[in-house]
């Protein structure tokens, strides 16, 4: 795999600059790695750097950005083919890297589609294993994690304290050759504590100040949310654009988050004194609500028993960034029939009490129904898991084993089902009852 940074000057000169270091300096002082002779050029005007298997290119000085296609900006994140420009000069990165590439088990282009399944299932199972040396029990709840982040999609993990909400985060983080960052959310939180602020600096040299962007805890490869309803609604809405688009925008100037991006969140069910309740906007951000259960007597044992030793439990580096994004763009890749696109249509609907082919009970339960964005992420969390457990097919057998942790957040009950005792869960059950999978021989 090849990375450069081709240059065009307005003389028609071309070079190129092999991008094999962590950070590439380019501006007109003599001491950057790139000497630019162009009257738009700082003294150190661009930085080119590698965070978490990707390539960015930052401005040094807000009033002296880049630019991208007639506009300017801050930051670009590079891939193959970006093109950004310093005054007359323009620049160009080129990466020999396919979205198949960077693999585990070799660097070389996998076009074969089986073979990269056989390698998705092999890194899944590493990190299954490394995970459960840290981890006791949860699996399922490991799974629905690991189905989620190759699916490129968020988790929001429910549970009482004490049951590894926070350490199963830390522990898919020790698997992954990525950046990690915890924020604790608490009722005193801003926004900018979590993306960031401009911030007033000066310079030891000419004594000019500036405002200079200061990054938060978002700009990160993984991102664990601790106990986000402990937040007020304005702090946890600081993570709609960012969970949603990639990026966060802040004094009107956007900032691409580093790739791939993931984001897992905590919240305790049962202690709701002093806590803000997710809105239904940034619940719909996170692909799978999980509900984290207690471990069985088995289990419990050996926590007990292994977590009171005085013994470190570490974990191998399974993955990298690119293979991560690689494995991600296989995903999105996979074909789906249209009679498991339909199947999912007719899930999503039925939960909408106004639909005409609702089913009774939901008419009489449910206040508000799934968007499409839950038959999006149903698509994508059946991909996902026929991926994960070797296969190429899609089949609605896959789409009902994930239509509990993406629809349960999205079906808001009444006031009728809470006087009879019946949740989310409980509604979802009754839909895979009673919608039956299309027939095409009548013509459904």
């Amino acid at each position: 795999m090849t990375e450069r940074l081709i240059i065009r000057t307005a003389h028609g000169h071309v070079s190129e600059v092999p991008l094999d270091g962590a950070v590439l300096v380019i501006g007109s002082d003599p001491s950057c790695n790139v000497i630019l002779n162009d009257s738009a050029a700082q003294p150190q005007h661009a930085v080119v750097s590698k965070e978490g298997g990707t390539w960015l290119a930052r401005a040094y000085d807000d009033s002296a950005p880049l630019v991208l296609d007639g506009r300017v900006s801050p930051e670009l994140r590079l891939e193959h083919g970006a093109r950004f420009a310093i005054g007359a000069t323009q620049f160009e990165f080129s990466s020999e890297r396919t979205s198949l590439e960077s693999l585990p088990g070799g660097s070389e282009e996998i076009s074969n589609p089986e073979e990269a399944v056989a390698q998705l299932y092999a890194s899944q199972e590493r990190v299954t294993s490394e995970m459960a040396r840290v981890v006791v029990g949860q699996s399922a709840v490991v799974k629905q994690i690991l189905v989620a982040l190759f699916a490129r999609g968020h988790c929001l993990l429910v549970g009482t304290p004490g049951l590894a909400k926070t350490l199963m985060a830390r522990a898919l983080a020790g698997t992954l050759e990525l950046q990690c960052k915890r924020v604790q959310f608490t009722p005193d939180l801003m926004p900018a504590d979590i993306t960031g602020t401009d911030v007033l600096e000066e310079d030891p040299v000419t004594n000019a100040r500036q405002f200079r962007f200061k990054r938060g805890p978002i700009f990160t490869n993984l991102l664990l949310a601790d106990e986000i309803n402990r937040t007020p609604p304005k702090t946890q809405a600081a993570l709609l654009e960012a969970m949603q688009e990639r990026r966060v925008t802040t004094s009107g100037v956007t900032h691409e988050l580093p790739q791939p991006f993931f984001v897992i969140a905590t919240q305790n069910p049962i202690e709701q004194e002093g806590t803000y309740p997710l809105p239904e906007a940034q619940l719909d951000r996170f692909m799978f609500c999980v509900k984290v259960g207690y471990p069985s007597a088995e289990e419990e044992e050996r926590i007990i028993m292994e977590t009171t030793q005085d013994a470190a439990r570490e974990v191998e580096r399974v993955l990298d960034g690119n293979s991560l994004i690689a494995f991600q763009h296989l995903v999105r890749k996979t074909p789906v029939s249209r009679h498991v696109g339909a199947y999912v249509t007719k899930l999503v609907r039925a939960t909408r009490p106004d639909a005409p082919d609702a089913p009774e009970f939901v008419s009489r339960w449910v206040r508000w129904g799934a968007g499409p964005r839950a038959g999006q992420y149903l698509i994508l969390a059946a991909k996902s898991h026929a991926l994960l457990n070797g296969r190429l097919n899609v089949s609605c057998d896959d789409v009902r084993e994930y239509a509990l942790p993406v629809l349960r957040h999205r079906v808001l009950c009444n006031f009728a089902a809470s006087s009879e005792g019946v949740d989310s869960d409980e509604i979802v059950r009754r839909i895979l009852e009673a919608v039956p999978e299309p027939d095409y021989a009548a013509g459904e």
